[in-house]
């Protein structure tokens, strides 16, 4: 018998029961966007209430047969999955595993009577990679869209691919906030319609569940000092956050919440407040803290979210974000919030992504706020003014537009839409950190040229690890022998490395002796990396493999050391392998440069594979503006081995005191390894050349007149006619230079002085043909005048709005009415009228209107000044001339 909830008693005080009708039809459409406040019960009721809706169609719309559709719920978090797998299941009076189930990396508990499956979007997207069907399942949820991780993104757009081959498959989308109009269009169309995304124009129906909240107090109580150093978080502020948490809770006498930005902080939050209760006096009070957040052991992440039973002692859970959203904490009517989160910064400049501490989004001080108002009247304290939180963004930002893509970018083209390509997505990846991830993905040969899937991609992309890991696992594993030493390796680089001096071979030698925090989650992921590697065929050994041993590499001894660990790095990521230069300093391969920690025991490595860099500033960045978190000694020969792909060898031509010197070059990307000089080629002439004037800008060719002439000309000639007359401003010459100017750069020999260079003939080769004929005809050099002679026209600078200009003596244009005009009749000419001694008598460009006016005063003050020459009283009849008047005139 097919298992149905009971939906009165699940939905039983929960505000999100009043709109089950509604929910109801819109998701029999389809598709359809839930949003309700946290703590309404929507993670709560939705599944079992979809469950049920199908279970009354199984055998007819589902498919046949008599077993019902599965639900698939996703939680961003797996501590999520869990407590929303475990509250649905205590409602139903049932067992985890049973009717309902859950499955994250590394733990499942599902069975053949499930109906109910919570999961994250990273495992449902493997798993549509295994099955895009989703074979048995009727009905996805995607629960806290809102948070808009990469994943849940990729997984949005994936699954409104899969509705246009599967129109009976049920998608919901979940959030917290009311911003639901972009995820509606997404999912929309219609019961029976096409569900290709966007592709009907109809949204999908929206059931906005109102909040059910009880009278808040909200009040104000910053910190004196900052609230960050250049360490992050500073002690002090930490302190006030638990000082104002312990009095208030004491003064309120009930279960608070208190919301810092990471685990260290949670951490240090509750050692302070169980510092200050031990210091306390019995009459205080028993107070519990608990810790919450992702790293935690699941019985004690389950311990914070199940509440307190009757007689128990008053609490303080310490949360991340983890509590904001995605999972409840019952009885909490005191919330504390320090207002700051953990978000996704990428330095593009050094091609880094990395979690930095940033004052929180409205959206989300509000949703915390709102934890101490669901079950009664409650009260909010942020540790910040009304004025920082003025100044607070007012959401969050997705989080592809500034995380690493590298996993996304594999996954992307596992599905076969490279680069997002076709799939729309709530946000598009930005185009230079999807294309930087894909050339990362072709230097670990998981994708090819056209970013297309290899071989080797596809069986990666399947694992419940990311596409750097999994490379250096069973490629480390492969290549020692060792499944084990490399799972731990991988453990530990990603974990979270506290203070162990930029390290991993300290940091390993801490955890495989138990003294390092952390060391029993390091060792369950260790396990759960064998277990892949072992699924993957790669079985630990108990020497080092036959291949291993003929090329020297270190078999299983040496594999454990600190040897390996280095190699392991560069195998998930060889352009992080450095070199170093001075001091502390080293140089990435990726071109970046960091510096370790001062006293940190890989000082003495020529070579490091590096795993963790962050920007830093001041004496611990060495003047590198980063510093290396984490990192393990390489070899030179395991550096040139696993960074092959990142060899060049390179021609390197500079001018240097006016002579052409040449070196070849070998680097490993940014690394430069030998530097060799040779004799100067031609075409290292030429590329000296360029890029000496590229640097230094094109006055440093030594234009004559004709080429500045020529050049205006065209100039002219773009501006007023556009293509195909040639664009000659800077910056299309330098860009262009090897086209117009190479030939003429190689003939020039390794002494290259620019005088030799023709500039007027080289720039003779941009004139489009065959308009290059008319070129005399649109822009001549020189302005036939009525005195028979001609005057030269200097065309204005390029790129200049000033018209041509003519000077010439005023008596060799008598008679010249019409002011002429060049370019076909577009342009006009400016003249500059002179007097005998060639001194500007007059500025015009309309002559007509200068002899009928200004003339005559300019004869009355030069006939005196110059009597020899000529001045008409009527200069439309007199004849122009160039000399003086004949004698006797």
């Amino acid at each position: 018998m097919v298992h149905r909830f009971d939906l009165d008693r699940i939905g039983e005080s929960l505000p999100v029961a009043a709109a089950r009708e509604q929910i109801e039809r819109a998701a029999l459409t389809g598709a359809a966007v839930i949003t309700a406040p946290p703590g309404t019960g929507k993670t709560t009721l939705v599944p079992p209430l979809v469950a049920n809706l199908l279970l009354e169609g199984a055998g007819t719309e589902a498919g046949g047969g008599s077993a019902a559709p599965r639900v698939l719920v996703t939680q961003p978090r797996r501590v999520a999955v869990r407590a929303a797998a475990g509250r649905i299941a205590e409602l139903d009076r049932s067992s985890v595993g049973g009717p309902v189930g859950f499955t994250v990396r590394g733990e499942r508990h599902v069975s053949g009577a499930t109906r109910i499956e919570v999961l994250t979007p990273g495992v449902l997207i493997r798993r549509l990679l295994r099955d895009p069907e989703l074979s048995g399942v009727g009905a996805v949820i995607l629960d806290e869209v809102h948070e808009r991780s990469v994943e849940g993104d990729l997984l949005l757009g994936i699954l409104a691919e899969v509705r246009a081959l599967r129109e009976d498959l049920i998608v919901i989308a979940m959030s917290a906030t009311v911003q639901a109009e972009r995820f509606a269009e997404l999912l929309g169309g219609g019961a029976g319609g096409t569900a290709v995304v966007g592709a009907s124009g109809v949204a999908a129906p929206v059931v906005a569940v109102p909040s059910a909240l009880h009278p808040l107090t909200i009040e104000y109580t910053p910190a004196a000092g900052p609230r960050l150093d250049d360490r992050g978080v500073s002690r002090a502020y930490l302190a006030h956050v638990a000082d104002t948490a312990l009095a208030s809770q004491r003064r309120a006498g009930c279960d608070a919440l208190v919301f810092v930005p990471g685990a260290r902080e949670v951490d240090e939050t509750v050692r302070l407040l169980r510092a200050s209760i031990d210091r306390g006096s019995p009459a205080q009070g028993s107070v519990e803290v608990l810790p919450l957040h992702g790293r935690l052991p699941a019985r004690e992440q389950d311990r914070a979210v199940r509440g307190r039973a009757p007689g128990d002692a008053p609490r303080i859970v310490v949360s991340t974000a983890l509590a904001e959203s995605s999972l409840t904490v019952p009885g909490v009517h005191l919330v504390i919030d320090a207002g700051l989160s953990r978000e996704v910064r990428r330095d593009q400049a050094r091609s880094m992504s990395g979690l930095v501490t940033v004052s929180t989004s409205r959206a989300s001080a509000e949703q915390r706020a709102g934890r101490a108002a669901r079950l009664g009247a409650g009260r909010a304290i942020r540790l910040y003014s009304e004025a920082d939180f003025a100044r607070m963004p007012a959401h969050a930002p997705p989080e592809i537009g500034a995380a690493d893509l590298t996993d996304a970018a594999l996954l992307l083209a596992a599905w076969g839409t490279p680069r997002g390509a076709g799939l729309a997505l709530p946000t598009p990846p930005p185009r230079a950190a999807i294309e930087e991830a894909e050339s990362v993905l072709r230097a670990l040969e998981l994708v090819d040229s056209t970013g297309r899937i290899t071989r080797a991609g596809a069986r990666i992309a399947q694992l419940p690890v990311g596409p750097r890991e999994a490379r250096a696992l069973l490629a480390g594993a492969a290549e020692f022998g060792d499944a084990r030493a490399g799972a731990e390796i991988v453990a530990a680089a990603s974990g979270e490395h506290r203070e162990a001096g930029g390290d991993l071979t300290v940091l390993l030698r801490e955890l495989r002796n138990g003294r390092a925090p952390g060391s029993d989650r390091w060792r369950r992921e260790v396990e759960r990396l064998r277990r892949v590697a072992r699924e993957e065929g790669v079985e630990a050994a108990t020497g080092g493999s036959a291949a291993a041993k003929g090329s020297g590499t270190p078999g299983i001894g040496r594999a454990r050391g600190s040897a390996s660990a280095g190699v392991i790095l560069a195998l998930a990521r060889p352009e992080w392998i450095a070199r170093r230069t001075s001091g502390r300093a080293y140089l990435l391969a990726s071109g970046t440069r960091a510096a370790l920690p001062e006293g940190s025991q890989l000082l003495g490595s020529e070579w490091i594979a590096i795993r963790e860099v962050q920007r830093a500033e001041g004496r611990v960045a060495d003047g590198t503006g980063a510093v290396i978190r984490l990192a393990a000694p390489l070899a030179e020969g395991d550096a040139l081995r696993i960074g092959e792909t990142l060899i060049t060898e390179t021609r390197e031509a500079q001018l240097v005191d006016g002579r052409v010197r040449v070196r070849e070059e070998r680097r490993l990307g940014a690394i430069l390894l030998a530097s060799t000089p040779v004799a100067a080629r031609s075409d290292d002439t030429r590329k000296a050349i360029a890029s000496s004037v590229r640097e230094r800008g094109l006055d440093a060719l030594q234009w004559n007149d004709r080429a500045i002439a020529l050049r205006r000309r065209l100039g002219l000639l773009h501006g007023v006619l556009g293509t195909p007359w040639p664009a000659v401003d800077d910056v299309t010459l330098l860009a262009t230079l090897d086209d117009w100017l190479g030939a003429d750069l190689e003939r020039l020999g390794p002494k290259a002085h620019f005088g030799g260079l023709d500039i007027a003939s080289a720039l003779r080769r941009l004139l489009p043909w065959p308009e290059a004929a008319r070129l005399d005809e649109l822009a001549p050099e020189r302005l036939a005048v009525p005195s028979g002679g001609t005057a030269q026209i200097v065309y204005p600078e390029v790129g200049a709005a000033d018209p041509p200009l003519v000077a010439v003596k005023l008596q060799e244009v008598f008679g010249l009415a019409q002011s002429p005009r060049l370019v076909d009749g577009r342009v006009s000419v400016l003249f500059h009228l002179l007097s005998p001694a060639r001194k500007p008598l007059a500025v015009t460009a309309d002559l007509e209107s200068f002899w009928n006016g200004p003339y005559q005063q300019v004869r009355k003050e030069m006939r005196g000044r110059y009597p020899k020459h000529p001045w008409p009283e009527d200069p439309w009849t007199a004849p122009a001339t160039p000399h003086t008047k004949r004698a006797g005139a």
